[in-house]
C-alpha cells in the first residue's frame, strides 16, 4: 500500500497478488479516503507496461469503506496476467519489478 496527497484529500494505492481461477494474477487499484459519494468526484488511471507493450485502467477510486477484498473479488482494478508480469518485468520469470504509475483528476461539477 501506498499513500497519495492529492486535491487536498488522501488516496491509497493498493498492489497485491491473488488467483482469478486457476491463474495467477496481480491487481492495482485505489481507494478514497473518505465516503463513497466523495469518492465519485475523481477518477484515476493505472497503467503498467514494458518493451513496447501497455496496460491501462481507468476508472473512479472506491471507497476506503469498501474492503480491499471486496474491491479484489470484483476485479474492481487494473488485473495483470502473472506471465505478462514478468515478461514486463525482463521476462526471466524470477524477479517482478513493475512500475504502476498513475494519474488522479477530480471530476468537474455539471451543475
Amino acid at each position: 500500500m501506498q499513500v497519495f496527497d492529492c486535491f487536498g484529500r488522501q488516496f491509497v494505492l493498493h498492489f497485491e497478488a491473488f488467483s482469478l481461477g486457476m491463474t495467477p494474477v496481480y491487481i492495482a487499484f485505489l481507494r478514497f479516503m473518505g465516503e463513497d459519494n466523495e469518492a465519485k468526484m475523481f477518477n484515476y488511471s493505472l497503467e503498467v507496461g514494458g518493451f513496447g507493450r501497455k496496460l491501462t485502467w481507468q476508472g473512479v477510486p472506491r471507497s476506503i469503506r469498501d474492503s480491499h477484498r471486496k474491491i479484489r473479488d470484483c476485479q474492481d482494478g487494473l488485473i495483470i496476467p502473472r506471465t505478462l508480469a514478468f515478461f514486463f518485468s525482463g521476462g526471466n520469470g524470477e524477479e517482478l519489478t513493475l512500475k504502476v504509475i498513475g494519474r488522479i483528476w477530480k471530476e468537474h461539477s455539471t451543475s
